[in-house]
């Protein structure tokens, strides 16, 4: 009897995973072009947030969740928007408050499915560069540098961080403090184009994007630099 039972619950896992799987596949597939689409011109994305009225700060900060959990949309997008939007103070808030509720939604889905179904949802070479840092109880001080570093992918990391045995509450803290400077620099942006500020917007912008290809193009150097610092401390 206690045999049946526990195919049943396995039958079930197995339907509900394959279930959330195809789910998964599907929004991507039809909602990454959508939001790239409706987010890459700020006064479109202002524009189309006014529809909602009152509720437009809640929509964005959907939107904020939805680009962390399905990780092939990109965020910077909707970062910028923010500060566009709603200036930098309440740009950064709502981003840091939609990217807070995607993370935690995509830490225990990976907390909870395991690696085999993350396997699915990600590609299988990006999750397999961060892998040292999955069977370590020290990789506080490594997750935090490689959400602070630009040109890193950060919504992979935060599956990978979910399967990985830091505590909750103290990745959440890391992943705040690390995603900070990125989502001020992003309102700021967005703010100062709104503003007409071109020179300040520009400047601001040149700066990230030095920063995103110094850290995109010495990454695996980086992340080599990282795992035998790992290394070593587990020896």
């Amino acid at each position: 009897m206690s045999s049946y039972k526990l195919d049943k619950q396995k039958y079930r896992y197995l339907l509900g995973t394959l279930v959330f799987i195809i789910v998964m596949a599907v929004l991507t597939a039809i909602l990454t072009p959508v939001i790239v689409h409706i987010t890459k011109d700020p006064q479109s994305f202002s524009d189309f947030l006014a529809t909602y009225g009152s509720l437009s700060a809640l929509a964005f900060i959907v939107f904020q969740i939805l680009q962390v959990v399905i990780a092939a949309i990109p965020g910077e997008f909707v970062q910028i928007a923010g500060g566009y939007i709603f200036g930098v103070f309440f740009g950064t808030l709502y981003s840091v408050i939609g990217i807070l509720i995607g993370a935690t939604i995509a830490f225990f889905i990976a907390r909870l499915l395991g690696i085999k179904v993350v396997n699915k949802l990600l590609p299988e070479k990006s999750i397999d560069k961060f892998k040292f840092l999955i069977n370590t109880r020290k990789s506080e001080v490594i997750i935090f540098l490689l959400f602070l570093i630009p040109g890193l992918p950060k919504d992979i990391l935060v599956y990978v961080a979910g399967l990985s045995p830091i505590r909750p509450l103290r990745f959440f803290s890391i992943y705040t403090i690390a995603r900070m400077p990125g989502l001020i620099g992003s309102s700021v942006i967005g703010a100062n184009l709104q503003d007409k500020n071109y020179i300040v917007a520009i400047s601001v912008f040149a700066v990230s994007c030095l920063l995103f290809l110094a850290g995109f193009f010495a990454r695996d150097i980086i992340m080599h630099k990282l795992k035998a610092s790992h290394d070593q401390t587990v020896l």
